[in-house]
């Protein structure tokens, strides 16, 4: 029987043996967010997500010192993000991702729950990839939701490379968007999905994100999900 066979509640991982999680039949949304500390829902968004503190970005806390680049004017180091209370939950969460040994199973059996609602995923509105083991994890958690669309936004792009040169591509209901480095520069050539942030929407070279002109957000757009949508560009704000 393979995984997708089996009911979630089991937690069939798609890469047996890995990960030793106990068998939990008996989960509900609480219980389940406690042990990844909950999921964020953006306002923008239609979605949830998972969101870590930015300040723990490997590339992006580089990044944010360099005068032109994207992290340069990073959205997640203002405003609310940084009230204490918020603050708190971003470490609860990243402490829980790396040590917490039913964290794939938790994530999963979330995202599948408001998966029944929501059928899209955002990864990390806040925050980036840790290291490869945390790519697998997010990995195996994006195979056992098979049927939600998972979006993946980083600047992580020495990572994802790594992951693709030792096991190939990446899940059919995954797109992984490696961020460009600099505001209005070039994206990756490396990897086939991207996204870049512009000043002016005539140096994209994609898809221009319309959040700008619709209150801030989404509304019925879901180019960031589309692999059919090569780049997206976010107009520099």
């Amino acid at each position: 029987m393979s995984c997708k066979e089996i009911p979630i509640q089991q937690h069939c991982l798609a890469t047996a043996g890995k990960y030793k999680l106990k068998k939990v039949s008996t989960w509900n949304v609480k219980t389940a967010s406690a042990e990844v500390g909950g999921l964020s829902a953006p306002s923008k968004m239609p979605s949830f997500s998972y969101n870590t503190p930015a300040e723990e970005c490997n590339v992006g806390s580089k990044l944010r010192l360099v005068k032109g680049s994207v992290c340069s004017m990073c959205y997640a180091l203002k405003g609310r993000y940084m009230f204490p209370n918020v603050q708190n939950a971003l470490y609860r969460r990243l402490d829980l991702m790396k040590n917490n040994p039913n964290w794939v199973s938790a994530m999963a059996w979330l995202v599948n729950w408001y998966g029944k609602k929501m059928s899209y995923f955002r990864w990390h509105d806040s925050g980036d990839i840790q290291d490869m083991e945390h790519l697998q994890k997010m990995i195996e958690v994006v195979k056992l939701t098979p049927s939600v669309k998972h979006w993946l936004p980083t600047r992580e792009a020495k990572i994802v490379k790594d992951y693709k040169e030792k096991y190939g591509e990446f899940p059919s209901n995954l797109i992984v968007r490696v961020s460009a480095t600099m505001v209005d520069g070039k994206p990756h050539k490396f990897h086939s999905h991207t996204s870049t942030v512009i000043t002016d929407s005539k140096k994209a070279l994609g898809w221009v994100c319309p959040s700008n002109q619709q209150d801030n957000e989404c509304k019925d757009c879901r180019a960031c999900w589309d692999k059919d949508v090569k780049d997206v560009a976010y107009m520099a704000h």
